[in-house]
């Protein structure tokens, strides 16, 4: 179990969300680790931008990406949590063909060993979106350092065994 390193590493073309009605570019310190981690393993950061905190435009961002064939993964940062203005899982449920719910429960169980029960509050999860892998992320810097290096990591090198998200990309848009 882990990386193998005989296997051929296949770069992963990858856009960025930051949700937030408060952060920009400038200041968007979770954007900007999760930028630095997908470049740092040799992924290719293909678009980063900020959404506000509306379904609407969330789901906007997310329908383009998703329309364009560069992009093969699309992360957000930002906007999983229980308040009004935290709506980005509702923005994934419009974009959505399938849920992949073990990706939240094994963030979430992560997440317990390091802030305990207050993982509760998060609403981290993972869609497949007509071919695209959708991962939601909460807008902290620790809870994206966790979701990139506890799971992203690894589910998006193709060198990983038993198995990977990589390996399965072709086969996405199978009926």
């Amino acid at each position: 179990m882990g990386i193998d390193e005989t296997r051929p590493f296949k770069q992963v073309r990858i856009a960025l969300l930051t949700i937030s009605d408060t952060r920009t570019l400038a200041d968007d310190s979770s954007g900007d680790i999760l930028a630095e981690r997908i470049t740092g393993k040799g992924h290719e950061l293909v678009s980063r931008e900020i959404s506000h905190d509306s379904v609407e435009e969330i789901a906007a961002h997310l329908h383009r990406w998703i329309e364009d064939e560069e992009i093969d993964v699309v992360i957000t940062t930002g906007g999983t949590g229980l308040t009004g203005r935290d709506v980005t899982p509702e923005a994934l449920d419009r974009v959505k063909s399938k849920d992949i719910p073990g990706f939240g429960e094994l963030f979430r169980m992560i997440s317990f060993d390091k802030i305990g029960t207050s993982t509760l509050q998060s609403r981290a999860c993972a869609v497949v979106a007509r071919g695209t892998y959708i991962f939601a992320l909460p807008g902290s810097n620790g809870a994206v350092k966790d979701g990139w290096d506890e799971i992203l990591h690894y589910q998006l090198d193709s060198r990983h065994r038993p198995c990977n998200f990589v390996e399965l990309m072709p086969r996405l848009r199978e009926r």
